[in-house]
């Protein structure tokens, strides 16, 4: 069994420090080749041709020095000092001074970028033979280099330009620039990319919730130009379904409720005896509740789908809900909050809400209604003194005919979880502090 190397372990270190976005990813693969082909060219400018040049303009340097040191030695005398000085000034363009009493100085050696001073010093050791010392620090255009010599101390200047060439700088620009500027055109060809995914993608969040987008430009690669036309294709036959849907279940609730009209009529035109007056009116009330179940269904099948997203103010909605609650003689109270503007499907949203509201007070006597906002969410919270669900059931109350106890059509809870996850959302049970139930409605603003 091949032991797995630990960079490439499930959350090892390269996942960490990989980039998460696409453009991020997509960015470092351009990136790291072309960083390490630059570093390959850098190293093998620097480790051949750069130190080849060094060692030449260095060894021509010494050599200058080395042959007007050579001269004072073989053809002494202050007459010969001069001419001899003189045809270097001219020739080996030095500024050299001759200091007959001048005294050694060892200075420290500083490192300077590139290999120009190791070089330098190099070739000195080997033609001088001689004590001598460099300062690459008191003059930024030249270096000074000082000789003992039989006639005294020599100072020369060598100007800098003389031991590098200016390719090195050309090549390091070059280097530089280029990567530079395929990166920058790297990272705008893959934000425009990237941009198409990304508009792609709020489209399909925003379809998911409820909002119309409509059709979106194709755009980007090919790819992504296909999956946008086949998105623009699912929404047409979604919006097609969901048109023959609604079509089909208005037909239903008026095949449905023509009879109940029927059966309605015939109940009004019974005489009312005392014998069948108190048949009359349980067969009225089984009536209402048929249509009111009717009603029920087709809002549960329909799932308020043609209705489209809008600013809606959250604060009146929520007044709305507790005053209608109210009418039905429950005790719903409503938490101060501010104004909250949030884009929902208003009248699916007020249905979510009021049946959380009425499945709460046909169980408790009274009912708290809160909202705020967290981060970019909105939490609504609805608590009741009531005897609860236990803990194992809330999840099952959500499914359709589990909760119709206590005159319910058992829908409620179902249609209001299908309402709020349409809204891109969430509904959770939990205990509520009043000692009831506490329902949570969790939606994305």
């Amino acid at each position: 069994m091949r032991a797995r190397l630990p960079w490439i372990a499930p959350g090892g270190g390269l996942r960490r420090i990989m980039p998460r976005s696409l453009l991020g990813r997509g960015l470092m693969m351009i990136l790291m080749p072309l960083v390490l082909l630059q570093a390959v060219a850098l190293w093998i400018f620097y480790g051949t041709h750069l130190e080849v040049v060094s060692r030449r303009l260095a060894g021509s340097v010494a050599g200058e020095i080395a042959n007007t040191v050579g001269l004072l030695q073989r053809f002494p005398g202050e007459e010969n000092a001069d001419w001899i000085l003189q045809d270097a000034r001219t020739h080996y363009n030095l500024t050299i001074r001759l200091q007959p009493d001048g005294v050694l100085l060892l200075r420290p050696r500083i490192n300077v970028p590139g290999p120009m001073d190791d070089d330098l010093y190099a070739a000195l050791i080997d033609q001088l033979q001689r004590p001598f010392s460099m300062d690459w620090s008191s003059d930024p255009r030249s270096v000074l280099i000082q000789v003992e010599s039989a006639d005294g101390l020599l100072e020369f200047e060598a100007p800098r330009k003389r031991l590098y060439t200016s390719a090195v700088y050309l090549f390091v620009i070059w280097i530089v620039g280029s990567a530079f500027l395929l990166f920058g055109v790297a990272a705008l060809f893959m934000r425009n990319q990237v941009r198409a995914i990304r508009r792609l993608a709020t489209a399909a969040e925003d379809f998911g919730i409820g909002r119309d987008v409509g059709p979106i430009r194709p755009e980007g690669a090919s790819e992504v130009r296909q999956a946008a036309a086949a998105f623009n294709r699912m929404q047409d036959r979604i919006r097609r379904f969901l048109a023959q849907r609604t079509e089909m279940l208005a037909g239903v609730s008026h095949d449905l409720r023509t009879p109940l009209t029927r059966l309605r009529l015939s109940l009004e035109m019974l005489p009312r005896t005392a014998e069948l007056t108190n048949d009359i009116v349980e067969m009225e009330a089984d009536l209402v509740e048929m249509d009111n179940m009717i009603g029920a269904y087709l809002a549960f099948a329909r799932g308020e789908g043609s209705e489209q997203a809008e600013e809606v103010d959250v604060t009146a909605l929520l007044d709305e809900v507790v005053v209608g609650a109210r009418r039905t003689g429950a005790t719903v109270t409503l938490t101060p909050l501010p104004v909250l503007v949030v884009s929902l499907r208003a009248g699916a949203m007020r249905r979510a809400i009021t049946n959380l509201v009425d499945n709460a007070s046909r169980h408790a006597r009274h009912v708290q209604l809160t909202a705020e906002p967290q981060g970019r969410s909105l939490l609504l919270t609805v608590d009741d003194d009531g005897p609860g669900i236990p803990e194992d059931r809330r999840e099952s109350v959500f499914r359709p005919f589990e909760s119709d106890t206590a005159g319910g059509t058992g829908l409620g809870l179902t249609i209001a979880r299908d309402i709020v996850r349409a809204h891109g959302g969430d509904i959770v049970l939990g205990t509520s502090p009043m000692g009831g139930l506490r329902a949570q409605i969790r939606l994305p603003v």
